[in-house]
């Protein structure tokens, strides 16, 4: 409706290229997503693969292009790199400023049957071109640009902590935070300010690069439960849980979450690791009220009894494996 796709069909259409569109993509995929837009793949003997949009039709479209060329069901590809071939050749073009599906490793598809959303994390679905466009991420409504720039603040701090950092996803990952705190609330309060749009593109890509390499943690492995179980937004649920678990990752990282703390503006000069750490994790919550998400998962309608067996499988959700403090079902 926006005529974004438009503008990309008319260019083909332009250049003599056949194009046919697939846009049932849910806000979480589906593997009933994948299987509809596979079958036109075929039915139209399609060489290449082209997603517009934010993570969700990156996903999919990851998902469709790696068993155009590997075959079975998306299942089947659950954990890490279990294809053997490269996906169909596959352009990202981005229209969000958070989940970095553009660019990365990670394709992320929700069981309909399980309700649980599958980690599919495997060097066969990088997309081949990644394109990020600041102009097309102008029109994002505030609410949605909330929830994705707080899902790149997620993936860098993630991957800062995670037990596969190194100095490289480091870097990135401390450049991305310091640019959220920066552009997100203005991209937030003014979502045609090109400096701010721009900025954010450039920090989810590099919060992007960094995860892709280091890993992520409990937050992510918590959230995939909450959106396979419910439906819920990623980004509100990474935002929501990102506090608590920097809190519950404290008496391990420490260190580190100090220099959240320092990156995101605040003051610790002369503060022990723990203080300004705390300090921190402060600032993640005032940045949320700022960008007005929500405080709870009740609000989201999450219900209490469910999350003994949401635990369970965030413990075995691939994103578990790298959190620096690991624990227990019950924690």
């Amino acid at each position: 409706k926006t005529g974004l796709v438009s503008s990309v069909t008319d260019r083909f259409a332009a250049k003599g290229i056949d194009a046919v569109i697939y846009d049932g993509t849910l806000p979480n995929p589906t593997t009933a997503n994948v299987s509809e837009g596979l079958a036109i793949l075929n039915s139209h003997q399609c060489d290449t693969v082209v997603s517009l949009g934010g993570g969700s039709p990156h996903d999919c479209a990851k998902a469709i292009a790696l068993l155009a060329t590997n075959g079975g069901e998306i299942k089947d590809y659950e954990g890490v790199d279990k294809s053997t071939y490269p996906c169909l050749p596959l352009v990202a073009i981005n229209t969000t400023a958070g989940t970095a599906s553009e660019m990365t490793r990670f394709c992320i598809i929700t069981n309909e049957q399980t309700h649980i959303k599958m980690a599919i994390v495997d060097q066969n679905v990088t997309p081949a071109i990644a394109i990020n466009d600041p102009e097309l991420m102008l029109g994002m409504p505030a609410g949605l640009t909330a929830a994705t720039g707080m899902d790149a603040l997620t993936h860098a701090i993630e991957a800062f902590l995670s037990t596969n950092a190194s100095p490289v996803t480091d870097a990135v990952a401390s450049k991305s935070i310091k640019l959220v705190a920066e552009y997100l609330p203005r991209a937030v309060k003014d979502g045609t300010d090109r400096e701010a749009r721009e900025q954010m593109a450039y920090a989810q890509y590099m919060a992007g690069m960094a995860f892709n390499s280091g890993g992520l943690g409990y937050v992510h492995a918590m959230a995939h439960q909450l959106g396979g179980k419910y439906g819920l937004p990623h980004g509100i649920c990474n935002a929501i849980l990102l506090p608590h678990v920097m809190t519950y990752n404290l008496p391990v990282s420490a260190d580190k979450l100090s220099d959240v703390a320092r990156y995101l503006g605040c003051d610790v000069y002369g503060l022990g690791a723990q203080e300004a750490a705390v300090l921190g994790i402060k600032e993640v919550c005032r940045l949320l009220l700022e960008v007005g998400v929500p405080a709870s998962l009740l609000e989201l309608g999450a219900k209490v009894e469910d999350i003994p067996e949401m635990a369970i499988n965030a413990l075995k959700d691939a994103c578990a494996a790298t959190n620096p403090r690991q624990g227990t079902q019950a924690e």
